[in-house]
């Protein structure tokens, strides 16, 4: 069976873990594969730069927004980009 390599786009980014869990647990209880992963891979920024994302498969993207939306709109969740 050939695995078909899963485009993987950011569809939240926060710095706060909390958050991050809160996200990717609303995007799995709807059936969406999310995970977590740091934003920074590079040189250029500083180590204590501790971004991450909540990363879904491509197909999911659209759903994956309308959830989080859904889910702001709920809690007065403070986003800053």
């Amino acid at each position: 069976m050939i695995m078909e390599k899963m485009t993987r786009v950011s569809v939240f980014e926060s710095t706060k873990q909390q958050e991050l869990q809160l996200i990717k647990s609303k995007l799995e209880e709807q059936n969406i594969t999310a995970t977590i992963e740091n934003s920074y891979l590079t040189f250029l920024t500083t180590p204590t730069a501790t971004n991450m994302r909540v990363m879904v498969s491509l197909k999911d993207e659209q759903e994956a927004f309308k959830i989080i939306d859904d889910y702001i709109k709920e809690t007065d969740l403070e986003i800053t980009k």
